[in-house]
């Protein structure tokens, strides 16, 4: 059995517990739980019947021969701080979205776990969709042809209430906005299509809510392979939420997946069909039906498949980083109002940055 350790006890930790302390996960099972914050640490503990820390290092002395992988669920501005710390006690890390908030975070983070010897994974469960991995089976398969656009609209519905649960929400040095929390998934899948991105103009704003960073942005991406995105995203939908999707178009066929979370086929339509096309649609129309937490569990699975049998794991480090580096330049040509090309050095990008500091000039853009 591979023991998991969970570093952060907030609402993402439920999902963990669900399926680590309930035994769906094959071969993996959940040991010990820590958060600085005691009640909930206790309630989160209890709950799986493991034992609970308010500190990580006191849960490495006392439980540490059990653990094999540590979860870091905390905010994204310390998950670089949390996996500097853990590295070095020899146990493997798994780090939910976004891996860190700058780029120079995300280097330390791989410098860390490859000095200690340890697998970094980044969670990015939505490739784990059925309707998803069908995207790219055929994008592998070149039945697009020629690609042209690729779009991800996220319309969702976050109210104040929802920033006001915790500080650290819808700030630069902890959160990021639309673009970084909600949205990063679907970064993450557009890049994975479409391949490298070359130069992005974005812009945002700050819509309906009171935070330091965009709740509404668009982003126009121009890819290496000549095909361009389209990134929408905002939590300024009202009433609630609305979609979270993905659209490929190509010369010789068009992918369009809908739903709340990138889960419903919408079009599979290809100029060269296959006998196994006619049926696509129906069998993944919805699938999962219900999202929430299918993508974990697949991904959870994998984790250990790979540790187990010591093959690549989906996205590592160097995979997670490329989203990071592109939601950077969203945030770059936010703040400078041009069109960013990467790879590239951020000067005003205000992503990370404490105690209201923002990027400096450092030389001719």
């Amino acid at each position: 059995m591979v023991g998991f350790a969970l570093i952060g006890c907030g609402r993402i930790a439920r999902r963990y517990v669900e399926l680590l302390g309930r035994e769906k996960i094959r071969q993996g099972k959940l040991v010990a739980v820590c958060d600085i914050k005691a009640e909930k640490a206790c309630a989160v503990g209890e709950a799986a019947q493991v034992p609970w820390f308010e500190d990580l290092r006191e849960m490495m002395a006392e439980v540490g021969q059990a653990v094999d992988v540590v979860c870091i669920l905390t905010e994204s501005g310390n998950h670089a701080r949390h996996c500097l710390e853990l590295a070095p006690y020899g146990k493997h890390i798994v780090v939910e979205k976004p891996m860190a908030l700058t780029l120079d975070d995300a280097d330390a983070m791989m410098a860390a776990c490859d000095r200690a010897g340890v697998r970094l994974f980044v969670v990015k469960q939505n490739r784990y969709n059925l309707p998803v991995q069908k995207l790219r089976e055929a994008l592998d398969a070149g039945r697009f042809g020629r690609l042209v656009m690729g779009t991800v609209r996220v319309r969702w519905s976050r109210g104040q209430a929802y920033y006001d649960q915790d500080a650290w929400r819808g700030t630069w040095a902890m959160d990021g906005g639309v673009f970084t929390n909600q949205a990063s998934h679907h970064v993450d899948l557009l890049e994975w299509m479409l391949g490298e991105p070359m130069s992005v103009f974005a812009k945002a704003r700050t819509a309906l809510v009171d935070i330091e960073t965009e709740d509404t942005g668009v982003a126009l991406i121009q890819f290496r392979n000549g095909a361009l995105g389209v990134i929408e995203a905002t939590t300024a939908t009202r009433p609630k939420d609305l979609e979270g999707s993905l659209s490929i178009m190509g010369q010789k066929g068009t992918v369009e997946i809908g739903g709340f979370a990138v889960n419903k086929m919408r079009t599979w339509e290809f100029s060269e069909p296959r006998p196994e096309d006619e049926e696509i649609i129906e069998k993944y129309q919805q699938n999962p039906p219900n999202v929430y937490g299918f993508g974990h569990r697949a991904f959870m699975n994998h984790v250990v498949e790979s540790l187990r049998s010591d093959t690549p794991a989906l996205v590592d480090g160097l995979e997670g980083r490329k989203s990071l580096e592109l939601i950077s330049a969203i945030y770059e040509s936010i703040e400078t109002g041009r069109e960013v090309h990467l790879r590239f050095q951020p000067k005003r990008c205000r992503l990370g940055a404490r105690n209201g500091e923002r990027g400096v000039e450092s030389g001719p853009s």
